[in-house]
């Protein structure tokens, strides 16, 4: 892109299996056609990170029908240890819930996505509802409704899915460039 791009965009998530990583990455490559975007673990989010930031999209997989808990979070990291498959880096924590609750109050933009196997949303839950609840909680206001992508009962993305978090990526980029014009100056808690 030419011009500058003036609008930032944080993208954090939390991941066991690397398919919520996988999909924060394919958002911030749609985010970048039209807004700066960096990606970062919710265990690694510093201060400085949200400096500027003008949208959190936020992400994790759903365990137990929302937002994953410690308890959750350690039997799958431990499940999948046992079963000889790799965990993300970073899996052990802390993990997104945590780091919701840590968030200072601010005024910005944001959204949420989940992964969560494929199923009626009855069977399943969706943790990016929890996540976009607590977003607004601190004062963020919602940019887009949460999203989820699907992955199979052996824990891969369907395909097709980190096309989709790219496009999705996309539109945030321009609903974020029509409703925070540069005029607009988010603010940041203490």
């Amino acid at each position: 892109m030419e011009n500058s791009k003036a609008t930032h965009a944080l993208v954090v998530y939390e991941s066991i299996y690397g398919n919520t990583h996988e999909v924060a990455n394919a958002v911030a490559e749609g985010l970048r056609e039209s807004v700066d975007a960096v990606v970062v673990r919710a265990a690694d989010v510093q201060r400085e990170n949200l400096a500027g930031i003008a949208l959190i999209v936020a992400g994790g997989p759903t365990h137990g029908h929302g937002l994953s808990r410690p308890q959750l979070r350690e039997a799958g990291v431990k499940g999948a240890v046992s079963a000889g498959e790799e965990v993300d880096p970073g899996a052990e924590g802390p993990w997104l819930r945590e780091w919701l609750t840590s968030l200072d109050p601010r005024t910005a933009w944001a959204t949420s996505f989940d992964t969560r196997y494929d199923a009626p949303e009855l069977l399943t839950g969706h943790a990016s509802k929890g996540i976009m609840r607590k977003l607004e909680q601190k004062g963020l206001r919602r940019l887009a409704e949460p999203e989820s992508f699907p992955v199979t009962g052996q824990n891969q993305l369907l395909p097709g899915e980190l096309e989709r978090a790219r496009v999705w990526g996309r539109t945030l980029g321009h609903k974020l460039q029509q409703a925070a014009p540069s005029s607009v100056r988010p603010s940041y808690g203490s």
